[in-house]
């Protein structure tokens, strides 16, 4: 359905799934604007040669999703130093993984495990998408540890306030597994495979399963009507919607 991942995918070689989400056409016959949104997995990895590269894509906003034990152990990576704002919005709060396990069953990728997600409370997405109305923090980079999960649900909500249509968030969520061959390639390379998982294991956890992404929204839909509706309930309103698109939105 995407044709144009080569124009949308970042190739650094320290850092993966990152991608533009321009060019997503709208309900209205608008289009995502390029080069306002990236979405990517962790930065700290990212080589001398990548610095050039991000540097030129002027970001000025820089939203991280991952826990703040992650991203204490793993470091924000270059783009503060880089003068880009620095804001951490766990998606996941401290202990809320064993929580989320509970809730789910389970620790597998799935629909219901991102419904997980939207248990621990409004405030991740409230100040989501606070930072995306505020024109002046444009180009965001928003991220977790993967750049799949939780930026992943996250995208999907922008998407949605955007008016793409459900086929296009879940092809963009499926073109994760795209990039998943070459992290493999690059933690084999430098040593960085866990402890005890080989190479197929590796390929598995960090690929996405792509009728996740269509469990997700189908469970919104059933509970809340679809995931505006969602973000309405919790206190996002009209003002906040109209900035939002004002944003990113072509026209």
């Amino acid at each position: 359905m995407i044709d144009d991942y080569t124009q949308r995918h970042y190739p650094f070689e320290g850092c993966f799934n990152f991608r533009d989400i321009g060019g997503y056409p709208t309900i209205d016959g608008r289009k995502v604007r390029w080069g306002r949104y990236f979405r990517a997995g962790r930065q700290d990895r990212m080589t001398a040669a990548d610095l050039a590269r991000l540097e030129a894509l002027g970001i000025r906003t820089q939203i991280d999703l991952r826990r703040p034990d992650e991203a204490e152990e793993q470091g924000p990576g270059p783009l503060v130093a880089l003068g880009a704002a620095y804001h951490n919005i766990p998606v996941i709060p401290p202990g809320g993984t064993e929580r989320l396990s509970a809730l789910v069953g389970d620790t597998a990728i799935s629909g219901r495990r991102y419904l997980g997600y939207l248990e621990f409370g409004p405030e991740s997405w409230l100040r989501l998408f606070d930072i995306l109305a505020s024109a002046e923090r444009h180009p965001v980079v928003l991220h977790c540890t993967a750049g799949k999960d939780r930026t992943g649900v996250s995208t999907a909500f922008l998407l949605a306030v955007l008016g793409v249509d459900r086929r296009w968030i879940e092809a963009d969520y499926a073109l994760t597994n795209l990039d998943v061959a070459r992290q493999v390639d690059h933690l084999e390379r430098t040593g960085a495979l866990p402890e005890g998982v080989d190479r197929e294991a590796m390929m598995r956890l960090a690929g996405i399963p792509v009728e996740a992404m269509r469990d997700f929204l189908d469970g919104v839909e059933a509970r809340w009507g679809g995931p505006v509706e969602y973000l309405r309930s919790i206190g996002i309103g009209d003002a906040t919607f109209d900035a939002v698109r004002r944003a990113f939105l072509d026209g």
